[in-house]
């Protein structure tokens, strides 16, 4: 193992964990970083694994929380309501995710044609929804009507397409439909554990003959990166949110589209 791998690894790894939460797209970024350093030391198994990395620093953060709504379940309506309409919400992008994935992996994932157009059309997107001036109706997630997380549920399967951000479906989704800012992103933190859990689960199921031991300390040290980064961006989001709102992810993205679509342009529009 070179250090070059690791400095690799280690970068992948916080690209991971800070975009996986923020409305940029995660995968957009993982593909493009990953292309850009070369990486490809332990394949598709580095990029499913240190997800789950994410993955725990989100339930690490809302533990407390997650426990009590596990023991208030059986006898609490409201909690039930809540747990009941995130599931609703996850439906949708569990089916499609599964039905298109052969789609999803083996087309969208290779042209940064799409990738960098869904980043660029997405930060115009949100850039114009953070300033549209909405009415918020639901400002509780516990509160949440089953009808509007059906609904966020189905702008999520628009984050199927690399580079549209699953948050940022979400997020935008609830404030179309009246919530306000800060609970749509708490919402879409909650959402994001089955959906996260799900994809993992899944992709690794795919993926499990390609795992290589060998490269089990680059996988390793790519997931702690992505936990730790990850747990920092989880915990001052919210806040972050609430005193900037959207405008600084869309301009990211903007840029980061306008960057893609250049190097499209020059060197060819294929991820390989």
């Amino acid at each position: 193992m070179d250090v070059k791998t690791i400095i690799d690894a280690v970068i992948l790894g916080i690209v991971e964990g800070v975009t996986e939460f923020i409305p940029v797209s995660s995968t957009a970024h993982l593909l493009l970083v990953g292309r850009l350093l070369g990486f490809d030391n332990a394949g598709k198994a580095f990029e499913v694994l240190i997800q789950l990395g994410a993955i725990l620093a989100l339930l690490s953060v809302y533990a407390a929380r997650l426990w009590q709504m596990v023991v208030e379940l059986p006898k609490n309506r409201r909690t039930q309501r809540f747990v009941l309409g995130v599931l609703i919400a996850f439906l949708p992008a569990a089916i499609l995710g599964v039905a298109l994935h052969s789609i999803i992996t083996g087309v969208f994932f290779h042209s940064l044609w799409l990738i960098s157009a869904a980043l660029l059309l997405g930060g115009i997107a949100l850039l114009f929804l953070d300033r549209m001036p909405l009415k918020a109706r639901h400002t509780d997630i516990m509160d949440y009507p089953l009808g509007l997380c059906l609904g966020i549920g189905l702008f999520q399967c628009l984050a199927l397409i690399p580079g549209v951000s699953r948050s940022g479906a979400t997020i935008a989704g609830a404030l179309l439909l009246g919530t306000d800012k800060r609970s749509a992103a708490e919402y879409s933190f909650f959402l994001a554990m089955p959906t996260m859990a799900g994809a993992f689960a899944y992709d690794l199921y795919k993926n499990i003959d390609s795992i290589d031991m060998n490269a089990g300390l680059i996988i390793a040290l790519g997931f702690v990166v992505a936990f730790l980064s990850a747990l920092i961006v989880v915990r001052g989001f919210l806040g972050f949110v609430a005193r900037h709102g959207f405008a600084p992810f869309a301009w990211w993205r903007i840029a980061v589209g306008l960057v893609g679509l250049g190097v499209a342009v020059i060197f060819g529009g294929s991820l390989g």
